[in-house]
C-alpha cells in the first residue's frame, strides 16, 4: 500500500509541469516580447504543440511564395491536421522556422504559457519595458507602442504586420554611449493577412 501511494505521488510529479523563475521567464521570453501583439498571441498559443511546429514549418517554408488568400485556400486544400494556432502561423514562415530550429525553447514556452500563463504575460511587460526605458522600443512606420497599464505593441497596419529582428543581449540591455538605438530593432518584410486569417 505505501509503495503503490509513493509510487503515485512520484508518477504525479513527473507529470506536473516545470515551474519557471522569473529570470527563467524573461529569458524565454525575450526574443519574441517585442513582437506585434497579435503576433506574439498566437507565438504562445502556438508553442503549446511543439509537436506540430517542425511539420508547420516545413510546409510553411514548401509554401512560401503563396500569400493572403491563396494561402488560405492551400491550407484549406491541404486538409493541414494541426491546431488552427499552429495554422495561423502558417504565413509567418520565418518564425515557424525558429520555433522549429530550437523545440527546447520552444516546447519551454509552450509549457510555461500553459503553467503560468499570467507569469509569462509579466515578463513580456518587463522585457517590454526594458527595451522602452532604454529607448529601443518605440512607435515607427511598422508599429504602435501605447504605454498606460501594460504595453501594447501593434501594427500600424492590423492588415500588415511586419515580424521585427533584434539582438536580446542588446535591446534589454543599457546602451552604451555613442550607441544609436534607433537601428538595433529591425523589421524584415510584412506580411499581409487576409481575411480569412483576421
Amino acid at each position: 500500500m505505501v509503495l503503490a501511494l509513493a509510487c503515485t505521488a512520484t508518477a504525479a510529479l513527473a507529470q506536473a509541469p516545470p515551474s519557471y523563475s522569473p529570470d527563467q521567464l524573461d529569458k524565454l521570453v525575450s526574443r519574441i516580447a517585442l513582437y506585434p501583439d497579435p503576433l506574439l498571441a498566437q507565438i504562445l498559443a502556438a508553442a503549446t504543440y511543439p509537436d506540430q511546429i517542425p511539420d508547420a514549418s516545413k510546409w510553411a517554408d514548401e509554401h512560401h511564395d503563396l500569400t493572403g488568400d491563396n494561402l488560405a485556400r492551400a491550407i484549406t486544400d491541404d486538409h493541414l491536421p494541426w491546431d488552427p494556432s499552429v495554422q495561423a502561423m502558417l504565413p509567418f514562415p520565418s518564425v515557424l522556422e525558429m520555433m522549429a530550429s530550437d523545440m527546447s525553447w520552444t516546447s519551454d514556452l509552450g509549457n510555461a504559457f500553459l503553467a503560468q500563463r499570467q507569469d509569462v504575460m509579466d515578463a513580456v511587460q518587463r522585457m517590454r519595458q526594458k527595451a522602452k526605458d532604454f529607448g529601443y522600443l518605440r512607435s515607427n512606420g511598422q508599429i504602435v507602442v501605447r504605454g498606460g497599464p501594460y504595453i501594447e505593441i501593434a501594427p500600424v497596419n492590423p492588415a500588415f504586420v511586419v515580424v521585427p529582428y533584434y539582438d536580446p543581449l542588446i535591446v534589454f540591455a543599457r546602451p552604451r554611449a555613442g550607441f544609436f538605438v534607433g537601428g538595433a530593432i529591425r523589421f524584415g518584410f510584412g506580411v499581409s493577412i487576409g481575411a480569412a486569417f483576421r
